[in-house]
């Protein structure tokens, strides 16, 4: 099963993605702000950094570098919405998926599903 680390300091978002990631399939581990996902990276193995851009105390860029540190394979997606930011993170992490909010459910769930060719978003309502 793909885990995902989800790194989200609004709550109410961060509980609506993990709901519609855990329906299509997907373990997911949720945090609310980057210094609490670095704990996890280092005793836990995930396939995926789905992390917002925007965060205090470390930003998803930062988290995502360190992620790279700390577990080289795993994959990187950003979601943000802000539009200056999502070219800094193309520029810091040109491999990583950038989402710009706002974005539908079934939006979130096609791009995991192509990192990892899982085709569980049409489950999806």
């Amino acid at each position: 099963m793909v885990r995902i680390l989800l790194a989200e300091d609004d709550a109410v978002m961060r509980e609506y993605l993990a709901r519609a990631l855990e329906k299509s399939g997907y373990e997911v581990s949720s945090v609310d702000r980057g210094t609490a996902a670095l704990p996890l990276l280092e005793r836990e193995r995930f396939d995926l950094l789905l992390t917002d851009i925007v965060m205090p105390e470390m930003d998803g860029i930062e988290l995502a570098q360190k992620a790279q540190e700390i577990a080289p394979g795993m994959r990187v997606m950003f979601i943000t919405g802000f539009a200056a930011v999502t070219l800094k993170a193309g520029n810091a992490m040109p491999q990583a998926r950038v989402l710009s909010k706002p974005f539908h459910l079934r939006d979130l769930v096609l791009e995991v599903d192509r990192l990892f060719d899982s085709g569980t978003a049409n489950e999806l309502i």
